[in-house]
């Protein structure tokens, strides 16, 4: 493979292009990774899927004395292979493992009138409607599925809006990996100050707002020396997340998320960093919804300075 040819695909394959994509470009990959994740799968261990998928992410990092054509190879197995158990986690809360899914009218408008303000705008959901309407939704498993495509992982009620407001006080705040902005757009509702940023990766699938600062998450980091950072759903195994914990300004790390951590996140880091208490507060992870995504909330608090 021709370098420029490489430089070609490793810049698309970081616009995180679609599986159904990643698929028609490179079959003979998607066949190896088919079969090994069955494999993984089929033992049922967690923490083997966990290891398979930062094994691939390694060897997917471009770079050394391997050949370009090998390097990319590697890049595509590794972006398939967390599409593809993102999907694996789509196809089990929903039902659905094929075809089209849609809601029918009713469920459709049930939906549209809890969770949205207009087409897939999200609003900060009131806990007393949801929890009236929401079980009338026959078609509840297929919310995520449908929503998912588009860079929409979870929903965030307005009671959840205003306790992490009090959490993050008059401290500076930065949300990264930030998507649409929703979260943010929401907190500064409540008169958080706080800045959205994203480097835009997913411009297939989301429409990134104007004020969604396009930064990736260590040079917004630098730029803006927060006190308390935020992120929700941040992809399996990323790298971005370890530069939070190096950053001096970070007091308080917010992490929404799901609490199967093959899903998202990047615990091989939570674990390894050394400077923050983890815990999860419960009462936040409730005002997550829906309530079948499984979601937790942690707060990462750094740890005095004597410790």
């Amino acid at each position: 493979m021709k370098s420029i040819d490489a430089e070609k695909t490793v810049a698309w394959l970081r616009t995180s292009p679609p599986l159904s994509e990643l698929r028609a470009a490179y079959p003979e990959e998607w066949e190896t990774v088919q079969r090994q994740l069955a494999e993984v799968l089929g033992r049922g261990q967690p923490g083997e899927l966990v290891s398979w998928l930062k094994r691939l992410s390694q060897q997917g990092t471009a770079g050394g004395k391997k050949s370009a054509a090998l390097a990319v190879r590697e890049m595509v197995r590794s972006q398939m292979a967390q599409a593809a158990v993102r999907q694996h986690c789509v196809s089990l809360a929903s039902g659905v493992e094929s075809g089209t899914v849609r809601f029918n009218l009713l469920n459709g408008l049930l939906a549209q009138r809890v969770l949205f303000s207009h087409d897939l705008e999200r609003k900060p959901v009131s806990l007393f409607w949801f929890r009236l309407l929401w079980p009338l939704i026959c078609q509840k498993r297929y919310l995520m599925p449908l929503v998912q495509p588009r860079g929409i992982y979870c929903f965030y009620s307005s009671r959840l809006i205003k306790e992490l407001s009090g959490i993050i006080g008059t401290r500076r705040c930065l949300e990264i990996a930030a998507g649409d902005g929703t979260l943010s757009r929401f907190l500064k509702q409540r008169g958080v100050t706080v800045t959205a940023s994203d480097d835009y990766s997913w411009q297939h699938s989301v429409s990134y707002p104007e004020w969604v600062v396009k930064m990736d998450a260590r040079e917004a980091l630098s730029q803006y020396s927060p006190e308390v950072v935020i992120c929700s759903w941040p992809p399996a195994g990323n790298a971005f997340e370890r530069q939070i914990f190096r950053t001096r300004s970070v007091q308080l790390y917010i992490l929404i998320t799901s609490r199967h951590r093959h899903a998202a996140g990047n615990w091989d880091v939570y674990r390894q960093q050394q400077f923050f208490t983890l815990r999860e507060e419960p009462s936040l992870s409730r005002m997550v919804l829906p309530p079948e995504i499984d979601a937790a909330v942690y707060l990462f608090t750094r740890k005095p300075a004597d410790e």
